[in-house]
C-alpha cells in the first residue's frame, strides 16, 4: 500500500520539470528592493503563480512596496503560515555572474538566477509541497495554508510589521515555516529557534562646504579623519562594544541554550567550512572550537561600508569634505533596536560628536527565540530525518536577522520553523546565487510532510 508520505513524494518527482519552470519564470523577473526595479510586476506574478496553485491571491499596498496574501481552505480548523518574500539583491557585481542574473539556467544539477534561493526558489519549493499534499489526499488540504509574501525583505521589512499587526485576523495561524533553511555542511537539516535583531545605521559628517585641494590640510579639517576618530570610539580591539549601556538587556545564553549547543556541536565543522570558503587564517579574537559556535550569542558593531573622498583610479591630492559609514549592530535576545539607537546617539554626543548625524535605514529588527520542545518544532525533526536520512541539528540562534517577530509576536508566539532548500554554499547575495535541484526536491518533500500532519498537532 503505498503510504501518503510516498504519494507526496511521488508528485513533486513527477512535477519536478515543470516546477523549475516556475522558479525559472519568476526569477527572470527582476525584483530588486533596494532601488524598486521590477517589484510591482514582480507582486502581479507572485498574486498570478498563488491563484495558479489553487489560492485566492490579494495583492495590498503598503506605504512600501506591495504585499501578497495566498488563501487556501482545508479540512481542519488550524492554519498553517508561510512567510517568503519576493524581493532579492541587487545583482552586482554583473561581470562575476556566470551568466545573466535574471536569465535563469540549469547547469551542473542546480539552477543559477538572483533569487533561485532567496527567496523564489524557496517559496516555489513550498508550493510544490501544497500541490503535492493537496494530491495525496484527495484533492483537498488536511488543514487550512495562507502565505504572506512581501517585497521588503532584503531591505529590512520596513512595513511588514506594521502590515501584520492590521491583518491578524486575516493571518491568524497556529505555525509559521519561515522564508528559508536547508541543510549545513554534514547534511544534516537544521532547526533553527530565532533569529538575531538587528539595527543598521549611517553615520555621517561635514566638515566643509566642499572638497579641497590637500595643500591645505595642515588648516582645513578633513571629514575621514573625523568619522574615523567617532568611530574608534565605538569598539575597542577585543569587539567590545564602548556604547554606555549597550549590553544592559543583552540575556545571557542561558542553560538550555549552551545544552543544545553543546548535544549539536559539529566538532569544528562549520568553522572549518567558514574557514575555507572565507579564505581565514583566524578568526575574531582567535576563536575556535566551541567558542566559535557560542560567540553568536555576542551581539556585534559591523562597518558594512565606509566611504570618503576620492576611490578613483590613480590619485587625487583632496581632503574630503564629507565621509559616511554603514553600520549594522546584530543584537541578541531581549535587546531592543530603538534603545540601541538612542543610546548611539547619546554616546557620540557625549564623546564630542554631535556633529555626527546618525541615520537609521530599514526597520528596526527584534530578536526572537521560542522553545525547542514545542511539537511542530519536533515534527521538524522527525520529519527532516525521514526525509535526510540524518537527525536534523538544532540552532539555538542563528546570526542573521529576519523579521520573526513581527509574525510571531502578533499572532500569540505561535512557533516557527525553518525547513528549506539552502546548502552552505548557495551564493546568497552573491554572483553565481543557485539552488541546487536535489536540496530543492528534498526541501518541497519535507515540508510536505510537515504540512500533511500539521492539521493533528
Amino acid at each position: 500500500m503505498t503510504t501518503t508520505a510516498q504519494a507526496i513524494d511521488r508528485f513533486i518527482a513527477e512535477h519536478l520539470p515543470a516546477t523549475l519552470e516556475t522558479v525559472k519564470r519568476l526569477c527572470a523577473q527582476p525584483s530588486v528592493s533596494a532601488r524598486h526595479e521590477g517589484i510591482d510586476d514582480c507582486a502581479s506574478l507572485v498574486a498570478e503563480i498563488l491563484q495558479e496553485h489553487g489560492f485566492e491571491a490579494q495583492i495590498f499596498q503598503t506605504a512600501g512596496h506591495p504585499i501578497v496574501v495566498g488563501t487556501a481552505r482545508g479540512k481542519a480548523g488550524r492554519t498553517l503560515l508561510f512567510y517568503n518574500h519576493y524581493d532579492v539583491q541587487p545583482p552586482e557585481p554583473l561581470e562575476l555572474w556566470t551568466a545573466p542574473p535574471f536569465q535563469p539556467e540549469i547547469r551542473d544539477g542546480a539552477l543559477y538566477a538572483r533569487g533561485a534561493k532567496d527567496d523564489k526558489g524557496e517559496f516555489i519549493a513550498r508550493l510544490a509541497a501544497v500541490d503535492a499534499v493537496r494530491a495525496a489526499n484527495g484533492g483537498q488540504l488536511p488543514c487550512n495554508v495562507t502565505f504572506v509574501v512581501e517585497g521588503e525583505e532584503e531591505i529590512g521589512s520596513q512595513h511588514f510589521a506594521e502590515f501584520v499587526l492590521a491583518h491578524t485576523d486575516l493571518l491568524a495561524a497556529q505555525g509559521a515555516i519561515w522564508e528559508e533553511g536547508g541543510i549545513n555542511v554534514r547534511g544534516e537539516p537544521t532547526c533553527w529557534l530565532g533569529p538575531r535583531g538587528l539595527l543598521y545605521v549611517e553615520l555621517a559628517v561635514e566638515t566643509m562646504r566642499r572638497d579641497a585641494h590637500s595643500g591645505g590640510a595642515h588648516v582645513l579639517p578633513n571629514a575621514a579623519w573625523r568619522l574615523l576618530r567617532a568611530l574608534m570610539t565605538l569598539k575597542d580591539e577585543q569587539e567590545q562594544i564602548l556604547i554606555p549601556g549597550f549590553y544592559d538587556d543583552a540575556l545571557p545564553m542561558g542553560e538550555r541554550a549552551l545544552s543544545l549547543i553543546k548535544e549539536f556541536y559539529d566538532d569544528g565543522a562549520a568553522e572549518e567550512s567558514n574557514r575555507t570558503t572565507y579564505g581565514v587564517d583566524r578568526f575574531v579574537n582567535g576563536l575556535t572550537g566551541l567558542a566559535w559556535t557560542e560567540a553568536v550569542y555576542r551581539p556585534t558593531c559591523n562597518i558594512a561600508g565606509l566611504t570618503a573622498g576620492y576611490q578613483g583610479p590613480g590619485s587625487k591630492t583632496v581632503i574630503p569634505a564629507r565621509a559616511s559609514v554603514k553600520i549594522d549592530f546584530r543584537l541578541v535576545p531581549n535587546q531592543d533596536p530603538r534603545d540601541i539607537l538612542a543610546k548611539l546617539r547619546a554616546h557620540l554626543d557625549q564623546q564630542g560628536f554631535a556633529d555626527v548625524t546618525v541615520t537609521q535605514l530599514g526597520g528596526a529588527g527584534f530578536p526572537y527565540t521560542q522553545d525547542p520542545d514545542h511539537p511542530l518544532i519536533q515534527l521538524n525533526l522527525r520529519t527532516g530525518k525521514e526525509v535526510y536520512g540524518v537527525a536534523g541539528r538544532v540552532v539555538p540562534l542563528i546570526g542573521g536577522t529576519s523579521p520573526v517577530y513581527a509574525i510571531a509576536r502578533p499572532l500569540g508566539n505561535i512557533p516557527v520553523i525553518s525547513p528549506g532548500v539552502g546548502y552552505w554554499d548557495n551564493k546568497t547575495h552573491a554572483p553565481d546565487e543557485h539552488v541546487r535541484v536535489t536540496d530543492f526536491q528534498n526541501a518541497a518533500r519535507h515540508i510536505g510532510r510537515i504540512l500533511d500532519e500539521f492539521a493533528d498537532l
